[in-house]
């Protein structure tokens, strides 16, 4: 059988190395930029970003190519000029995708998680999650209607998208004339800060140009500390509720407002018009709170191997995953996200950690007997052992919490 290598999947041992390696440099230099749960909650997000690649990436292509083909204005061949022009043109949609992912609430949600990091470093590139992704996907459509065909926009989005990673990071100052012409590291930290004269800002990918012509621009004053994240910081690392907990602060919005034409206000205005005092309520319904004691080491390196296996695990499944039917995939998927859950849940101590093991544990067993062949038979051992679990549950489970948090048994 041949083998056939996503070459892709190098993108995870390229964008960790940078990340170590400015790491690496602050630390050489007593840098400060680091928190090792805010970064482990930043990879995470990129974890589940490159999985859902797999399963969406292909149904963006085909959306482009089905687009320029049927509603296609021009039907547009490569060349320099149209190589040229298709990169202004992304560029001018990202500027207008970004802005109003800020200023439309609708888009807020899905962009919202890019912003929650209070460290800016490599790390907070990786956040960007399926639902912005799709968001893009919208907006960047109206290149096929024009007539570029969609290996143009794929290729063109692949080297355009290494960009921003680069500018996402506290090491390098400004760049003398480049400041004029593209986004550099200190225009993107003016983006990322929640200091208030510096909110809405910056907006551009690769080039600052938009931004100095729409009037979005702000130049880094050396003078102003910069505070990064959202205006009012999350107190959770729970990689589901940094996904989910604008969309039920927004629900809990419209779901106050009477009329359907205030609810819709309320969608597609700003975000200044969702009170912050729901996110409070949202917290209180679903007991989120971050643990305020310091996490011990043991506990520490319990994540950190298990953020290590998912980042060799996914390089590796995504080189090869031409190569698995759709029940591997599916399994693999639900394993990671599991192990993510998991890993934000033990950096808040929580209990019920180990009903999220037991899953993992079913879903790791089904996807190992089913690689093998006879895999039906094999059930059979599953079925056992998931009586024997069941029958010691409990023992199990305090077990367990004992030997994970060990002296912090005071989780939530």
């Amino acid at each position: 059988m041949v083998m056939h290598l996503n070459m892709l999947g190098f993108a995870i041992p390229l964008f960790v190395g940078f990340m170590l390696l400015e790491y690496w440099i602050a630390k050489s230099r007593k840098l400060n930029y680091f928190n090792l749960h805010r970064s482990i909650a930043n990879v995470s997000i990129g974890i589940a970003e490159r999985l859902c690649d797999v399963f969406v990436a292909g149904a963006f292509y085909y959306i482009y190519d089905k687009l320029q083909r049927n509603y296609g204005l021009f039907n547009i061949q490569p060349s320099v000029a149209l190589w040229i022009l298709l990169f202004l043109l992304t560029d001018f949609i990202w500027y207008w995708y970004h802005r109003l992912g800020h200023e439309v609430n609708l888009l807020w949600m899905a962009h919202i998680v890019h912003h929650q990091s209070e460290d800016f470093n490599y790390t907070a590139s990786a956040r960007i999650t399926v639902l912005q992704a799709l968001a893009r996907t919208c907006f960047w459509a109206v290149l096929p209607l024009l007539g570029f065909p969609a290996g143009m926009i794929t290729s063109l989005l692949l080297v355009h998208g290494l960009y921003p990673f680069f500018i996402h990071t506290q090491l390098v100052g400004k760049l003398g004339v480049l400041e004029y012409l593209l986004v550099t590291p200190s225009h993107h930290r003016v983006h990322h800060a929640s200091n208030e004269e510096y909110l809405d800002k910056n907006y551009g990918d690769v080039l600052i140009v938009w931004d100095k012509l729409f009037g979005t621009f702000k130049k880094e004053d050396a003078n102003v500390e910069i505070q990064f994240g959202l205006t009012k910081q999350l107190k959770t690392y729970s990689f589901l509720w940094q996904h989910f907990h604008y969309g039920i602060e927004l629900f809990l919005t419209i779901k106050k407002e009477k009329g359907i034409i205030n609810k819709l206000r309320i969608l597609f205005g700003k975000p200044e018009r969702v009170d912050p005092a729901f996110r409070n309520k949202a917290e209180t319904i679903f007991n989120i709170k971050q643990n305020p004691e310091t996490i011990e080491e043991p506990l520490n390196k319990y994540v950190i191997w298990q953020i290590v296996a998912l980042l060799v695990s996914l390089f590796v499944f995504l080189l090869v995953e031409h190569n698995f039917r759709i029940p591997v995939k599916i399994s693999f998927a639900f394993i990671t996200v599991l192990t993510l859950i998991n890993c934000g849940a033990i950096m808040e101590q929580k209990r019920w950690i180990f009903l999220v093991e037991f899953l993992r544990f079913i879903a790791i067993s089904f996807l190992s007997f089913y690689s093998l062949s006879f895999w039906q038979e094999k059930m059979l051992v599953i079925f056992l052992l998931l009586i024997v679990l069941l029958t010691f549950y409990s023992p199990l489970k305090k077990s367990y919490l004992l030997y994970v948090y060990k002296r912090s048994y005071g989780f939530n």
